[in-house]
Protein backbone atom coordinates (compact mmCIF):
# COMPACT_ATOMS: atom_id res chain seq x y z
CA UNK A 1 0.00 0.00 0.00
CA UNK A 2 1.43 3.38 -0.74
CA UNK A 3 1.46 5.70 2.35
CA UNK A 4 -0.04 9.34 2.40
CA UNK A 5 3.64 11.03 2.16
CA UNK A 6 4.46 9.11 -1.04
CA UNK A 7 1.11 10.11 -2.78
CA UNK A 8 2.15 13.95 -1.18
CA UNK A 9 5.58 13.67 -3.14
CA UNK A 10 4.07 11.91 -6.18
CA UNK A 11 1.45 14.93 -6.79
CA UNK A 12 3.95 17.19 -6.12
CA UNK A 13 6.78 15.15 -8.52
CA UNK A 14 3.81 15.24 -11.21
CA UNK A 15 3.55 18.85 -11.49
CA UNK A 16 7.15 19.08 -11.88
CA UNK A 17 7.91 16.83 -14.33
CA UNK A 18 4.88 17.94 -16.52
CA UNK A 19 5.57 21.42 -16.78
CA UNK A 20 6.86 22.18 -19.99
CA UNK A 21 8.22 25.64 -19.28
CA UNK A 22 10.87 24.63 -16.66
CA UNK A 23 13.60 22.10 -16.71
CA UNK A 24 14.88 20.66 -13.80
CA UNK A 25 17.89 18.23 -12.19
CA UNK A 26 17.33 15.67 -9.67
CA UNK A 27 19.13 17.99 -7.47
CA UNK A 28 15.92 20.59 -8.74
CA UNK A 29 13.67 17.94 -8.10
CA UNK A 30 14.63 16.94 -4.46
CA UNK A 31 14.58 20.65 -3.67
CA UNK A 32 11.44 21.41 -5.21
CA UNK A 33 9.80 18.71 -3.63
CA UNK A 34 11.49 19.67 0.19
CA UNK A 35 9.88 22.95 -0.06
CA UNK A 36 6.06 22.04 -0.80
CA UNK A 37 6.64 19.21 1.95
CA UNK A 38 8.15 21.87 4.71
CA UNK A 39 5.52 24.15 3.72
CA UNK A 40 2.86 21.49 4.34
CA UNK A 41 4.64 20.45 7.77
CA UNK A 42 6.36 17.16 6.85
CA UNK A 43 9.73 16.40 7.19
CA UNK A 44 12.14 16.64 3.91
CA UNK A 45 13.26 13.63 2.01
CA UNK A 46 16.45 12.53 0.27
CA UNK A 47 17.68 12.42 -3.06
CA UNK A 48 17.77 9.03 -2.88
CA UNK A 49 14.07 8.64 -2.05
CA UNK A 50 13.10 11.05 -5.03
CA UNK A 51 15.05 8.42 -7.12
CA UNK A 52 12.38 5.72 -5.94
CA UNK A 53 9.65 7.94 -6.25
CA UNK A 54 10.59 8.44 -9.64
CA UNK A 55 11.10 4.47 -10.37
CA UNK A 56 7.76 4.02 -9.11
CA UNK A 57 6.32 6.53 -11.35
CA UNK A 58 7.95 4.76 -14.53
CA UNK A 59 6.06 1.12 -12.80
CA UNK A 60 2.19 -0.12 -12.51
CA UNK A 61 -0.33 1.62 -12.44
CA UNK A 62 1.54 5.32 -13.21
CA UNK A 63 3.49 3.99 -16.04
CA UNK A 64 4.79 7.09 -16.42
CA UNK A 65 7.19 7.87 -19.82
CA UNK A 66 10.14 10.01 -18.00
CA UNK A 67 12.72 11.02 -20.21
CA UNK A 68 16.34 11.84 -18.78
CA UNK A 69 17.71 14.27 -21.64
CA UNK A 70 21.60 15.91 -21.52
CA UNK A 71 21.12 19.75 -22.05
CA UNK A 72 23.85 22.41 -21.69
CA UNK A 73 25.45 19.48 -19.32
CA UNK A 74 23.21 18.78 -17.49
CA UNK A 75 20.42 16.19 -17.16
CA UNK A 76 16.72 17.44 -17.25
CA UNK A 77 14.09 15.01 -16.05
CA UNK A 78 10.52 15.83 -17.72
CA UNK A 79 7.86 13.59 -19.02
CA UNK A 80 8.74 12.90 -22.13
CA UNK A 81 4.91 12.99 -23.36
CA UNK A 82 3.17 16.90 -23.00
CA UNK A 83 0.53 16.88 -21.05
CA UNK A 84 0.76 13.58 -19.81
CA UNK A 85 -0.21 13.47 -16.07
CA UNK A 86 -0.36 10.23 -13.79
CA UNK A 87 -3.97 11.53 -13.10
CA UNK A 88 -5.40 12.43 -16.34
CA UNK A 89 -3.91 8.61 -17.67
CA UNK A 90 -6.07 7.55 -20.72
CA UNK A 91 -7.73 4.48 -19.91
CA UNK A 92 -6.95 1.06 -21.70
CA UNK A 93 -9.78 -0.24 -23.69
CA UNK A 94 -10.13 -3.31 -21.21
CA UNK A 95 -9.78 -0.70 -18.63
CA UNK A 96 -12.95 1.33 -19.65
CA UNK A 97 -14.82 -1.57 -20.51
CA UNK A 98 -14.27 -2.89 -16.86
CA UNK A 99 -15.09 0.43 -15.46
CA UNK A 100 -18.24 1.13 -17.83
CA UNK A 101 -19.61 -2.18 -16.75
CA UNK A 102 -19.17 -1.37 -13.40
CA UNK A 103 -20.78 2.10 -13.87
CA UNK A 104 -23.62 -0.15 -15.50
CA UNK A 105 -23.61 -1.80 -12.63
CA UNK A 106 -24.20 0.79 -10.35
CA UNK A 107 -26.94 2.29 -12.81
CA UNK A 108 -29.69 -0.20 -11.41
CA UNK A 109 -29.75 2.60 -8.72
CA UNK A 110 -29.80 5.31 -11.42
CA UNK A 111 -32.85 7.55 -11.08
CA UNK A 112 -33.18 7.40 -7.52
CA UNK A 113 -32.22 10.15 -5.15
CA UNK A 114 -28.34 10.87 -4.11
CA UNK A 115 -27.40 9.02 -7.46
CA UNK A 116 -27.24 11.55 -9.62
CA UNK A 117 -23.84 11.95 -9.74
CA UNK A 118 -23.81 8.31 -11.16
CA UNK A 119 -24.28 10.00 -14.51
CA UNK A 120 -22.13 12.77 -14.25
CA UNK A 121 -19.48 10.50 -13.19
CA UNK A 122 -20.47 8.65 -16.92
CA UNK A 123 -20.29 12.07 -18.72
CA UNK A 124 -16.51 13.45 -17.23
CA UNK A 125 -15.36 10.29 -18.00
CA UNK A 126 -16.28 10.42 -21.18
CA UNK A 127 -17.30 6.23 -20.88
CA UNK A 128 -18.98 4.59 -23.90
CA UNK A 129 -21.87 2.79 -24.05
CA UNK A 130 -20.86 -1.11 -24.44
CA UNK A 131 -23.28 -3.68 -24.45
CA UNK A 132 -24.46 -5.54 -21.49
CA UNK A 133 -21.74 -8.16 -20.19
CA UNK A 134 -22.84 -9.18 -16.71
CA UNK A 135 -26.55 -9.15 -15.23
CA UNK A 136 -27.32 -9.64 -11.68
CA UNK A 137 -30.47 -10.83 -10.55
CA UNK A 138 -32.63 -7.89 -8.96
CA UNK A 139 -35.93 -7.04 -8.22
CA UNK A 140 -37.30 -3.88 -10.39
CA UNK A 141 -40.76 -4.02 -8.36
CA UNK A 142 -39.12 -3.67 -4.97
CA UNK A 143 -41.79 -1.25 -2.99
CA UNK A 144 -39.54 2.06 -1.47
CA UNK A 145 -36.20 1.60 -3.56
CA UNK A 146 -36.09 5.06 -3.84
CA UNK A 147 -35.27 5.65 -0.09
CA UNK A 148 -32.11 3.66 -0.92
CA UNK A 149 -29.98 6.69 -1.89
CA UNK A 150 -30.75 8.99 0.96
CA UNK A 151 -29.74 5.93 2.94
CA UNK A 152 -26.85 5.42 1.25
CA UNK A 153 -25.92 9.29 1.91
CA UNK A 154 -26.83 8.83 5.70
CA UNK A 155 -24.55 6.11 6.10
CA UNK A 156 -21.49 7.67 4.22
CA UNK A 157 -22.21 11.20 6.44
CA UNK A 158 -22.55 8.70 9.76
CA UNK A 159 -25.88 10.53 10.67
CA UNK A 160 -28.39 9.17 13.24
CA UNK A 161 -32.00 8.64 11.80
CA UNK A 162 -35.36 8.57 13.11
CA UNK A 163 -37.00 5.65 11.32
CA UNK A 164 -40.47 5.03 10.50
CA UNK A 165 -41.42 1.99 9.71
CA UNK A 166 -44.10 -0.73 10.11
CA UNK A 167 -44.41 -4.43 9.89
CA UNK A 168 -45.90 -7.02 7.39
CA UNK A 169 -48.42 -8.03 10.44
CA UNK A 170 -49.16 -4.93 11.18
CA UNK A 171 -49.43 -1.81 9.63
CA UNK A 172 -49.37 1.09 12.37
CA UNK A 173 -46.30 3.10 11.54
CA UNK A 174 -43.63 2.83 14.34
CA UNK A 175 -40.75 5.36 15.02
CA UNK A 176 -37.05 4.72 16.13
CA UNK A 177 -33.97 6.16 16.50
CA UNK A 178 -31.06 4.20 14.93
CA UNK A 179 -27.48 4.36 13.63
CA UNK A 180 -27.11 3.02 9.48
CA UNK A 181 -24.49 0.87 9.21
CA UNK A 182 -24.77 -1.11 6.53
CA UNK A 183 -26.89 -1.81 3.15
CA UNK A 184 -27.55 -5.30 2.34
CA UNK A 185 -29.06 -7.49 -0.63
CA UNK A 186 -30.57 -10.62 -0.15
CA UNK A 187 -32.82 -12.68 -1.77
CA UNK A 188 -33.87 -9.85 -4.41
CA UNK A 189 -34.65 -7.49 -1.37
CA UNK A 190 -32.72 -4.94 0.60
CA UNK A 191 -31.61 -4.78 4.18
CA UNK A 192 -30.89 -1.89 6.49
CA UNK A 193 -28.65 -2.66 9.37
CA UNK A 194 -28.29 -0.21 12.12
CA UNK A 195 -27.62 0.06 15.42
CA UNK A 196 -30.83 1.03 18.37
CA UNK A 197 -28.97 3.61 21.02
CA UNK A 198 -28.77 0.68 23.06
CA UNK A 199 -25.73 -0.45 20.46
CA UNK A 200 -28.31 -3.76 19.86
CA UNK A 201 -28.19 -4.21 16.24
CA UNK A 202 -31.45 -3.68 13.97
CA UNK A 203 -32.61 -5.12 10.60
CA UNK A 204 -35.38 -3.26 8.52
CA UNK A 205 -36.29 -4.16 5.14
CA UNK A 206 -36.66 -1.54 2.86
CA UNK A 207 -39.88 -2.17 2.20
CA UNK A 208 -40.80 -2.25 5.66
CA UNK A 209 -39.30 1.52 5.63
CA UNK A 210 -41.93 4.04 5.35
CA UNK A 211 -39.67 7.08 5.42
CA UNK A 212 -37.17 8.84 7.56
CA UNK A 213 -35.80 11.99 8.89
CA UNK A 214 -31.85 12.58 9.95
CA UNK A 215 -31.61 13.75 13.35
CA UNK A 216 -28.43 15.85 13.05
CA UNK A 217 -28.12 16.71 17.07
CA UNK A 218 -27.90 13.12 17.69
CA UNK A 219 -24.23 11.86 18.31
CA UNK A 220 -23.29 8.90 15.78
CA UNK A 221 -22.45 5.57 17.53
CA UNK A 222 -20.15 3.72 15.37
CA UNK A 223 -20.73 -0.67 15.25
CA UNK A 224 -18.58 -2.02 18.17
CA UNK A 225 -17.13 -4.30 15.67
CA UNK A 226 -16.70 -4.92 12.02
CA UNK A 227 -20.40 -5.58 10.97
CA UNK A 228 -19.56 -7.42 8.16
CA UNK A 229 -17.88 -10.20 9.88
CA UNK A 230 -21.22 -11.20 11.12
CA UNK A 231 -22.53 -12.55 8.39
CA UNK A 232 -19.62 -14.96 8.26
CA UNK A 233 -22.07 -16.74 10.75
CA UNK A 234 -25.13 -16.68 9.63
CA UNK A 235 -27.41 -17.34 6.31
CA UNK A 236 -29.25 -14.12 5.09
CA UNK A 237 -29.58 -10.91 7.20
CA UNK A 238 -31.30 -11.82 10.27
CA UNK A 239 -28.56 -10.98 13.00
CA UNK A 240 -28.96 -12.17 16.98
CA UNK A 241 -27.02 -10.90 19.65
CA UNK A 242 -25.10 -13.11 21.78
CA UNK A 243 -27.00 -16.06 20.17
CA UNK A 244 -24.35 -19.02 19.59
CA UNK A 245 -23.19 -20.99 16.45
CA UNK A 246 -24.53 -24.01 16.22
CA UNK A 247 -22.90 -27.44 14.65
CA UNK A 248 -25.23 -28.47 12.10
CA UNK A 249 -25.43 -32.04 10.49
CA UNK A 250 -27.19 -32.73 7.74
CA UNK A 251 -28.05 -35.90 4.60
CA UNK A 252 -27.80 -35.06 1.08
CA UNK A 253 -29.26 -37.04 -1.49
CA UNK A 254 -26.67 -38.46 -4.01
CA UNK A 255 -28.91 -36.76 -6.61
CA UNK A 256 -28.43 -33.30 -4.75
CA UNK A 257 -25.50 -33.22 -3.63
CA UNK A 258 -23.48 -31.78 -6.82
CA UNK A 259 -25.68 -28.63 -6.38
CA UNK A 260 -24.51 -28.70 -2.58
CA UNK A 261 -21.29 -29.10 -3.53
CA UNK A 262 -21.15 -26.14 -6.34
CA UNK A 263 -23.50 -24.03 -4.07
CA UNK A 264 -22.83 -24.97 -0.75
CA UNK A 265 -25.68 -23.79 2.25
CA UNK A 266 -22.99 -22.12 4.02
CA UNK A 267 -19.04 -20.91 3.68
CA UNK A 268 -18.14 -23.63 6.93
CA UNK A 269 -19.79 -26.96 4.65
CA UNK A 270 -17.58 -29.40 5.06
CA UNK A 271 -18.35 -33.11 4.32
CA UNK A 272 -18.15 -35.54 6.76
CA UNK A 273 -15.24 -37.88 5.54
CA UNK A 274 -13.22 -41.05 7.29
CA UNK A 275 -13.81 -42.45 11.02
CA UNK A 276 -17.02 -40.09 11.29
CA UNK A 277 -18.48 -41.19 8.27
CA UNK A 278 -18.39 -44.81 9.19
CA UNK A 279 -20.46 -43.94 12.67
CA UNK A 280 -22.58 -41.39 11.10
CA UNK A 281 -23.89 -44.32 8.58
CA UNK A 282 -24.57 -47.23 11.52
CA UNK A 283 -26.56 -44.27 13.47
CA UNK A 284 -28.53 -43.50 10.96
CA UNK A 285 -28.79 -46.29 8.59
CA UNK A 286 -32.08 -45.68 6.95
CA UNK A 287 -30.81 -43.03 4.79
CA UNK A 288 -28.75 -45.92 2.88
CA UNK A 289 -26.75 -44.02 0.13
CA UNK A 290 -26.26 -40.55 0.11
CA UNK A 291 -24.08 -37.63 2.13
CA UNK A 292 -23.22 -36.31 5.18
CA UNK A 293 -22.18 -32.30 5.71
CA UNK A 294 -21.53 -30.41 8.46
CA UNK A 295 -22.28 -26.27 9.14
CA UNK A 296 -21.45 -24.35 11.96
CA UNK A 297 -23.68 -21.47 11.62
CA UNK A 298 -26.44 -19.22 13.70
CA UNK A 299 -29.85 -20.49 13.42
CA UNK A 300 -32.60 -18.36 11.57
CA UNK A 301 -35.28 -18.11 9.76
CA UNK A 302 -33.21 -17.92 6.36
CA UNK A 303 -31.14 -20.98 6.79
CA UNK A 304 -34.81 -23.16 8.08
CA UNK A 305 -35.99 -21.56 4.44
CA UNK A 306 -32.92 -22.49 2.60
CA UNK A 307 -33.00 -26.10 4.12
CA UNK A 308 -36.55 -26.38 3.34
CA UNK A 309 -36.26 -25.60 -0.14
CA UNK A 310 -34.11 -28.45 -0.90
CA UNK A 311 -37.60 -30.31 0.07
CA UNK A 312 -36.46 -34.04 1.05
CA UNK A 313 -33.08 -34.26 -0.57
CA UNK A 314 -31.34 -32.44 2.60
CA UNK A 315 -32.76 -33.91 5.86
CA UNK A 316 -31.82 -32.20 9.18
CA UNK A 317 -30.06 -34.81 11.33
CA UNK A 318 -28.91 -32.50 14.31
CA UNK A 319 -29.53 -30.08 16.50
CA UNK A 320 -32.64 -31.29 17.85
CA UNK A 321 -34.10 -27.62 18.26
CA UNK A 322 -33.80 -26.91 13.98
CA UNK A 323 -34.74 -30.50 13.61
CA UNK A 324 -37.98 -29.95 15.51
CA UNK A 325 -38.72 -26.63 13.49
CA UNK A 326 -38.32 -28.27 10.19
CA UNK A 327 -40.23 -31.06 11.57
CA UNK A 328 -42.94 -28.47 12.28
CA UNK A 329 -42.99 -26.63 8.97
CA UNK A 330 -43.50 -29.79 7.22
CA UNK A 331 -46.32 -30.87 9.40
CA UNK A 332 -47.90 -27.87 8.47
CA UNK A 333 -47.43 -28.14 5.01
CA UNK A 334 -48.92 -31.75 5.15
CA UNK A 335 -52.26 -29.93 7.05
CA UNK A 336 -52.49 -27.06 4.30
CA UNK A 337 -52.26 -30.11 1.43
CA UNK A 338 -54.95 -32.25 3.53
CA UNK A 339 -52.15 -34.84 4.03
CA UNK A 340 -52.12 -37.27 6.64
Amino acid sequence: MVKKNAIMRYKILDSLLSNRNHYYTITDLVDKVNEALELDGMEPVSRRCIEKDLNALECAPYDADITRDWKNGRKYIRYGEAGFSIFTKKLSDDEENLLSEVLNTLGQFSGLNNFEWLECLKSRLDIKEHRQIIQFDSNPYLQNSTLLGGLFTAISNEQVLNLKYHTFSNPQIREVVVHPYLLKQYNKRWFLLCGAEDETILTFAIDRIDDFELLPHIKYIYPTDELGDRFDDIVGVTLYNNKPIEDILLWVSVAEYPYITTKPLHGSQKEVKNEQLIELREKYATFGDGHFIRLKCVLNVELEQLLMSHMDQVVVLEPEVLREKIVQKVASLQKLYGLK
